[in-house]
């Protein structure tokens, strides 16, 4: 027989892996008789796990959850943070992880108080994945939930905004979704004094409550918000845009490209189209150069000749550099 402790380990372990368990089953897997089954669920209880009961044959014994959480050790922003943490693990496709991320985050979600699950089920839901990028921003995790809330309840948002300049401003939108990428996360919302759609980075916003009155939700921007926001950060922010035709798949593209370096469109298994932008197309230059893969100019046909330029401007260093070695 297990010690009492060692026992008590192992009885967590499997009402967390299993939605409900009888109590001969507990006692076979432990070893036990029923009535020792029945002490060691007490036990769990003082200790504060909520193990729920159901009398008759076809009852049983089921974690479930309790009015506080059960001492896992995290308190409510760290149980949120982790559970948050497993979904974007479980979805991220990184082979060895996703599975064990489900099963970890289906025994912390199981003992979730109703607030906590709330605050995860928001911005799970509120969230769409664009996973692209490597570069990341810092975001307040307490911003991050509190703009999944607002989207979440219909209330509209009033926070200062910070330009890339540095210049804040005062903004009430209607917030919509969420955008996360693996480098940062935008908020999609309709800007009630500009009357229309804007994307805003999670982390220049500062939330100054209090949020409302409520609304009734617009119809989305578009029906892709992750292409959406990445058309966004890629092309309409800057003055000079372009549409080249790289000789490579979209798939082999994003893992060079991220989502603010332009959007995506594949053309076939060996090509794609990359529609991007920047302040002007001498920088376009260098941006499509250093992509690192062969390509042609879509348009516009300045970019051509801005290439032609480049070109000769790099030939003439390199004759010169020959010369001097010479």
């Amino acid at each position: 027989m297990l010690e009492t402790s060692a026992r008590l380990l192992r009885l967590l372990s499997l009402l967390q892996a299993h939605r409900e368990w009888t109590g001969a089953d507990l006692a076979d897997r432990l070893g036990v008789t029923p009535r020792t089954v029945r002490r060691d669920v007490d036990r769990l209880r003082e200790l504060g796990y909520p193990v729920n009961a159901s009398p008759g044959t076809g009852g049983g014994y089921q974690l479930g959850a309790g009015a506080e959480l059960p001492p896992l050790l995290l308190d409510d922003d760290e149980a949120v943070a982790v559970a948050v943490g497993l979904r974007t693990a479980a979805g991220n496709g990184v082979e060895g992880i996703g599975e064990a991320s489900v099963r970890a985050l289906a025994k912390l979600e199981q003992v979730l108080p109703s607030r906590l699950r709330r605050r995860v089920s928001a911005l799970h839901e509120f969230t769409v994945p664009m996973l692209r990028g490597a570069e990341r921003s810092t975001v307040d995790p307490s911003v991050l939930t509190e703009l999944a809330a607002v989207c979440r309840d219909g209330e509209r948002l009033r926070f200062g905004y910070r330009d890339h300049e540095g210049t804040v401003s005062r903004r009430t939108v209607e917030p919509h979704r969420l955008v996360c990428t693996e480098r940062r996360w935008y908020l999609v919302a309709w800007d009630v004094d500009r009357e229309d759609w804007r994307t805003f980075r999670a982390d220049r916003i500062e939330p100054r409550p209090p949020h409302g009155p409520r609304f009734t939700p617009r119809p989305p921007p578009a029906e892709d918000l992750a292409a959406y926001v990445s058309r966004g950060v890629g092309q309409r922010a800057y003055a000079a845009r372009a549409v080249v035709r790289l000789k490579v798949s979209a798939q082999e593209a994003a893992r060079i490209i991220g989502p603010s370096g332009g959007a995506l469109e594949p053309v076939d298994g060996q090509s794609c189209l990359l529609r991007t932008g920047a302040v002007n197309l001498d920088v376009l230059v260098v941006h499509v150069m250093l992509i690192g893969c062969e390509f042609d100019v879509v348009e516009p046909p300045e970019l051509t000749d801005r290439i032609r330029a480049a070109r000769d401007l790099v030939g003439r260093a390199v004759e010169s550099a020959g010369v001097k070695e010479m």
